[in-house]
């Protein structure tokens, strides 16, 4: 399709410009983005409520987690979905990992 060549053409730049890092490897674009969820719903297999630990309630954050934006409080959610910290990055058979992308020491991005 012509049509969503171009789209993910466009995705692509925009997502390149925010993430400059990315453009020297081979990801890939796997959805629309989409106001319903967002990437630490999407990391938690979630895609009915956005997750965010926002001090408000307004969003998603599971019960007895600390609210913070914070490595240990990302950790901890998904902990409560049965996540343990990993030894290695490394790829291994029937283990789904995820990673918790921070900036200035706060997490900014998760994905699996």
């Amino acid at each position: 399709m012509v049509g969503n060549e171009a789209w993910l053409s466009q995705v692509r730049q925009w997502i390149e410009r925010d993430y400059p890092n990315l453009a020297s490897t081979n990801y890939h674009v796997t959805s629309a983005d989409t106001i319903d969820y967002n990437c630490v719903a999407w990391a938690a297999e979630d895609t009915q409520r956005w997750w965010w630990p926002d001090p408000m309630k307004e969003s998603y954050w599971p019960v007895n987690v600390p609210r913070d934006e914070t490595l240990l409080a990302f950790i901890k959610a998904f902990e409560t979905l049965g996540y343990v910290i990993c030894e290695t990055p490394d790829l291994e058979e029937n283990y789904q990992k995820i990673a918790i992308y921070m900036l200035n020491g706060q997490p900014t991005h998760v994905a699996r």
